[in-house]
């Protein structure tokens, strides 16, 4: 037995193999186990003698077992290395790349636009205070837009808003309802002559269709300085249209009412390609009151008044409009679905 089990464990191909040489001999059903279990029928002279034989032959089985055993993982392993050995030499496998949302991409295009004009791109805080969403840009307390259908007021527990220069800021949170509260920090911040633009997202509690959403994108314009005039602010949207919709575009302007410009303006842009007018946000000279609001706001930071004797523009639009418009997407629920098939059109846009 001890012959023939040494030959058939040498000769083991593999691991499983092994093991089943193992169970046949070692096992508890296994050849020498039941040669084991038949010594208590002897005498005992010879169960002492056969006793010792048995073991040596055990011991001489589980050396033979754990020898090939750890050959055979060596060549295993020797195996596995050379069939997974990595030629350095040849070139790197393309690795999957993702691609810009159609916003981010239409919200670059725009801050690229206005960056070649000499403005410079700013950010500001999604939750915000009454304060900067409201009061600062002369929204008074009766005005339409604090009614709780279209805000998403916050209980403001354990959250701490800081203002332009790190200060505690108290009173109501809301999540932004426009990207017009950067407008009063950056002057609060900064001193003029300055043009800015806000790109960010905002919050409005409307019921969604197909051209509104709960939650979208605008970009936000502002220049402050001696002399700023209405006509800063055509040139500046007749800038925005050529850039976007070619040479061939033109700007229209109609008055309307927003409580933080003075005049103010709703603007449209013909579009050459669709043949129409396509109204794409509203703008207006900053309205005295606002920068009131802030050189106040300075003084009780002991800052001196900057907004005195000064003017200046500001506007604001969609980016969801022109990225629909621009991609050809007709729902803007789309933007946020997350379906990839949608999102994979726009990889490698850039």
């Amino acid at each position: 037995m001890l012959e023939e089990a040494l030959a058939a464990i040498q000769n083991a191909r593999d691991l499983e193999e092994l093991k089943a040489l193992k169970a046949r001999y070692l096992g508890k059903k296994g050849l020498l186990t039941q040669e084991m279990k038949g010594l208590s029928a002897l005498p005992l002279e010879e169960r002492r003698k056969r006793g010792q034989e048995l073991n040596a032959i055990k011991a001489a089985l589980e050396a033979a077992l754990e020898a090939r055993e750890k050959a055979l993982e060596e060549a295993a392993l020797k195996e596995a290395l050379e069939r997974e050995r990595v030629d350095v030499s040849l070139p790197g496998a393309r690795l999957f790349s993702g691609g810009l949302h159609p916003i981010t991409l239409m919200e670059r295009e725009l801050v690229e636009i206005f960056h070649a004009l000499g403005y410079q791109a700013v950010e500001g805080p999604e939750v915000e205070s009454e304060f900067f969403n409201f009061d600062a840009l002369n929204i008074p307390e009766h005005h339409p837009a604090r009614d709780m259908w279209d805000t998403f007021w916050l209980s403001g527990e354990g959250f701490r808003l800081e203002g332009p220069l790190g200060e505690e800021v108290e009173g109501r949170l809301l999540l932004r309802t426009h990207t017009s509260p950067m407008q009063v920090r950056y002057m609060v911040a900064h001193t003029p002559p300055f043009r800015i633009v806000v790109p960010g997202r905002v919050f409005r509690f409307e019921q969604t269709d197909a051209t509104h959403e709960a939650v979208f994108h605008q970009l936000e314009g502002l220049v402050v300085g001696e002399g700023i005039t209405m006509a800063h602010l055509k040139g500046a949207i007749y800038e925005l249209a050529q850039a976007l919709f070619g040479p061939d575009s033109k700007v229209r302007f109609q008055p309307i009412y927003f409580p933080f410009v003075e005049p103010g303006a709703q603007f449209a842009v013909w579009w050459p390609e669709g043949g129409k007018w396509l109204e794409l946000g509203g703008a207006g000279m900053v309205h005295p009151k606002v920068f009131q609001a802030v050189d106040a706001y300075r003084e009780r930071l002991g800052l001196p008044p900057a907004y005195r004797g000064v003017t200046g523009f500001a506007f604001g639009l969609g980016v969801e409009r022109l990225a629909m418009l621009r991609y050809g997407i007709p729902d803007i629920r789309y933007f946020f679905g997350g379906r990839l098939k949608f999102l994979e059109q726009f990889k490698g846009v850039l």
